[in-house]
């Protein structure tokens, strides 16, 4: 079975991060031309014939630079615009029965907070986890305090998935994070709200390999 995790890199929306006259677009764009290959449609806010008109321009971005696209929670969403997966929370629906609906067809990621919740998503038939926050950042905060380094080495001694690291994640602690045992990294901030965001992620794909 080919590996459906070929990415160690997953880039996560967020627009509230671009002031007006600033485009998430040309953003994404410049990070996929960077080399990033897996990024996720996460607004929750939006009403949803918006974050549908949202995923089908990002298809056809990531189409253009052969890159995954994941949308946050809607699997309906996911379906209509071809997306390679759809991305769970606590509150979603469980991964066995997004399977059921996408006839398999999606990949499926969630986050977690914990070893006992990442656990629970891989029972359920979830892809890959995401895990944090590692490190405070206000993207986070409604989770609490961060859950550390040593959380990541616990996980990956009970998970056979692929394990993404998130929360508060620079270039100056990327190699901590990849030697407590992470599979890869989740980003928000660190790339969107760079001024240079084509320099910052072609750096940290680099720490990353």
């Amino acid at each position: 079975m080919v590996n459906k995790i070929d990415f160690n890199l997953y880039l996560i929306t967020d627009r509230k991060l671009f002031k007006a006259g600033c485009s998430m677009y040309v953003a994404l764009e410049t990070a996929l031309e960077a080399g990033i290959k897996a990024v996720q449609l996460r607004e929750k806010d939006l009403p949803i014939r918006e974050i549908l008109d949202m995923a089908y321009w990002m298809r056809e971005l990531t189409d253009e630079f052969d890159a995954k696209l994941f949308i946050n929670d809607r699997v309906d969403i996911a379906m209509a615009v071809k997306a390679d997966g759809v991305h769970l929370t606590q509150n979603s629906m469980p991964a066995y029965a997004v399977k059921k609906i996408s006839g398999g067809r999606l990949i499926i990621g969630q986050s977690t907070h914990s070893v006992e919740e990442a656990l629970k998503a891989q029972d359920e038939g979830v892809d890959f986890i995401t895990l944090g926050p590692i490190f405070k950042t206000p993207s986070k905060i409604q989770y609490g305090e961060p859950i550390g380094i040593e959380t990541i080495r616990n996980a990956k001694k009970s998970l056979s998935i692929p394990v993404f690291a998130i929360g508060g994640i620079k270039p100056e602690n990327v190699k901590k994070v990849r030697n407590a045992g992470a599979d890869g990294i989740a980003l928000i901030s660190a790339i969107l709200a760079a001024e240079d965001k084509r320099q910052i992620s072609e750096e940290i794909l680099r720490l990353l390999k």
